[in-house]
């Protein structure tokens, strides 16, 4: 299944990366406003090193991207990325629905209250 030419570490990347409370509540901070990591660190009961290794696994999925500002390092969520990760799901959903439509028709198949 491909989303944009993803890979398969990609998708793995991606789905391991939202798979954390944290860095979904990264994602969620970010895409609402660019957020420097001395103020996420802030926003969490862990350590400042905990969350620079949490933004750099989203970063590294491409869900947040990180660039200097001053001497801070501002963290902002990926729009593309979200879309990627929402059309790859809608790709799975597909798939349900279709599975889901062949069922129903064999089941229609077999009730005799329906052929009458």
């Amino acid at each position: 299944m491909v989303v944009d030419e993803l890979t398969d570490e990609d998708v793995n990347r991606m789905f391991r990366a939202l798979a954390d409370a944290t860095r979904r509540d990264i994602v969620r901070r970010t895409l609402v406003a660019e957020v420097s990591v001395s103020q996420l660190a802030a926003a969490y009961d862990m350590s400042f090193a905990a969350v620079q290794k949490h933004v750099a696994v989203l970063e590294q999925a491409r869900l947040v991207t990180k660039h200097p500002r001053g001497r801070e390092r501002m963290v902002r969520g990926s729009a593309d990325g979200i879309r990627q990760a929402q059309r790859l799901l809608d790709q799975f959903e597909q798939v349900w629905r279709a599975r889901i439509d062949r069922l129903d028709a064999l089941l229609a198949q077999d009730d005799p209250a329906a052929s009458a």
